[in-house]
């Protein structure tokens, strides 16, 4: 029978369970187990997709097209699996599934309440992910990792803490296991570490009828041997049962972290976990991966030399909003013994209007543009900070820097191809000025104006290169590949009407769709490296297998792109 491990955190939201989760399936998969993850989200939206980057961070989009948390990006990284939509539920899921039931009659004219029908949707749930295939080869997974998102005591999280505490008399003691993330905060001038905040949301737990395993204990630095102790005393569980988690140099450090502290014996134990089967190809994958996982640790230790790079975006408040940019560069920065230094720029704060307002903020930011050995801009919506995209895309194409362009990336340097090359002054999108006079970038036909949630081109489709792209970098990147699946997420595209004349000037849409009308990649003719494409290829970065077009970024600011 599938194991089940819930994730689930106290005191403050936040504070790493999506890591210790993700790290925890990585141990486990490196004793040869299928390893699946469900995200529970207790937010009322159906999915992430509306949400603003500046609250939840970024949307992460699945090959189904699911948009959801951005911690299914990271259990997708660390466990090198992909997940469908189903594995991020949401209460308004949950909540439209039953009111769609009782709508059709399948309650039998019964009283609709949270106990039972909401925590028996929200356990059949869990039971239908299980069901599905997940390894490689078809294989349903021996653990599922659910991290409950929020914290324990939350209005909102109420039902599916509920929903746990019957579920584990559903599959059995030996198949469910709980690790309850709590903050050890660190105050005063000694540095004291402080208990409390753990105790009363161990007692919130334990009140609501879930029983810790694991106690996982974030702190800024290593836990004293004493605080463990009275946190093991007053939280009635076993001293090993008490894990100090404190900051790492980085996140791949966590699961050697959690092995040191005997987490892998544990699980053995608590569920029995030497009773499942696991094929010796399974085994000895699991032991390939444990080497390469170390051998990457190591290898981000000993970098010494870095590269510079500048993400021009619209929510860098919130580094979170581009959580996945960053993984892929960092990926592809290690994969070349080379440590990533991210200059974070406000797009907005390259344009005039900042000049005017903020001097100093406007000039500190094109010294960190002018400084970077290379130039990301990500994807987003809106008019804000486009012009300070699209001075960064002239900067880059101009001073031969390489540039990558990511979805609005990619429309931006059209843009700016287009008015400073192309003889179009007034080139735009429709996004911003829907009554451009050029508009180079067009509202995609098929695409509701009327519906926001789920209408946009949305998840795993194929770009082909076209003929006459077989010299091309990007394609090399590629493995030269007749055709790439990558993962979509926009309602607008290059206007195919202008195409032509951008690329007699040097400008080639190397990729398109499988009609041939809709651009996915862009490369320019005599430069280092200045590309976009319509996707997000940081969708499906992965720490051991880092995105084709960003290692092309490192390398090039690297000057050694001439090597692939």
């Amino acid at each position: 029978m599938t194991k089940y491990i819930v994730v689930s955190g106290g005191v403050i939201s936040g504070i790493g369970k999506g890591v210790i989760a993700s790290s925890t399936g990585t141990l486990l998969k490196s004793l040869g187990l299928v390893v699946t993850a469900i995200k529970i989200d207790p937010y009322l939206n159906i999915d992430a997709g509306l949400m603003t980057p500046l609250d939840h961070g970024e949307v992460f989009v699945l090959n189904d097209g699911g948009e959801v948390d951005l911690d299914l990006g990271n259990y997708e990284r660390f466990l090198d699996v992909e997940l469908s939509r189903i594995n991020n539920i949401t209460t308004g899921k949950i909540y439209r599934e039953v009111i769609e039931k009782e709508r059709k009659g399948d309650y039998l004219g019964k009283t609709v309440q949270v106990v039972p029908h909401v925590t028996d949707a929200i356990q059949n749930w869990v039971e239908n992910v299980v069901s599905m295939p997940t390894g490689p080869s078809g294989e349903k997974p021996d653990v599922c990792i659910i991290e409950l998102g929020g914290t324990v005591g939350d209005i909102e999280s109420a039902p599916f803490v509920e929903a746990m505490r019957q579920f584990q008399f559903r599959v059995g003691h030996d198949n469910f296991c709980l690790i309850h993330v709590s903050l050890v905060p660190v105050v005063g001038s000694v540095g004291e570490q402080k208990t409390k905040p753990t105790q009363m949301s161990v007692r919130d737990l334990r009140g609501a009828g879930l029983m810790p395993d694991l106690i996982a204990c974030r702190s800024s630095k290593p836990l004293d041997e004493s605080v463990a102790s009275k946190i093991s005393m007053f939280c009635h569980v076993a001293p090993e049962q008490v894990l100090a988690v404190h900051d790492v140099s980085s996140v791949y450090h966590v699961p050697l972290l959690l092995r040191e502290h005997g987490v892998i014996d544990f699980f053995r134990r608590r569920l029995n976990l030497d009773a499942l089967k696991i094929s010796d190809e399974r085994r000895l994958a699991g032991e390939k991966l444990w080497e390469q996982w170390s051998s990457l640790t190591r290898s981000y230790e000993y970098c010494h030399e870095s590269v510079s790079i500048a993400i021009v975006g619209k929510y860098v408040d919130l580094h979170d909003s581009y959580i996945s940019v960053y993984k892929a560069l960092e990926h592809a920065s290690l994969a070349y013994q080379r440590k990533i230094n991210i200059k974070w720029i406000d797009a907005s704060d390259l344009e005039t209007d900042t000049l005017k307002i903020s001097p100093l903020k406007y000039h500190e930011s094109w010294q960190n543009l002018c400084s970077a050995d290379g130039v990301l801009v990500p994807g987003g919506f809106g008019s804000r900070g486009v012009e300070g995209m699209i001075m960064a895309a002239k900067w880059a194409r101009e001073h031969k820097i390489p540039y990558l362009g990511i979805c609005l990336g990619m429309q931006v340097s059209v843009i700016e191809f287009a008015r400073n090359v192309c003889g179009m002054p007034e080139a735009n999108s429709a996004e911003i000025d829907e009554k451009a006079k050029d508009p180079v970038v067009v509202y995609m036909p098929e695409i509701s104006k009327t519906h926001m949630g789920g209408t946009m081109r949305l998840g795993l489709r194929p770009t082909i290169f076209q003929k006459g792209s077989e010299k091309s970098k990007v394609r090399k990147l590629y493995g030269n590949k007749l055709s790439v699946d990558e993962r979509h997420r926009h309602r607008y595209e290059v206007n195919p009407i202008h195409v032509s004349k951008f690329e007699a000037k040097g400008l080639k849409f190397i990729g398109k769709d499988e009609t041939g009308e809709r651009m996915e990649i862009v490369e320019l003719d005599d430069h280092p490296f200045f590309v976009g494409c319509q996707y997000h290829p940081e969708y499906l970065t992965r720490p051991l297998n880092p995105c084709p077009l960003f290692r092309g970024l490192i390398l090039a600011a690297m000057g050694q792109i001439d090597k692939i």
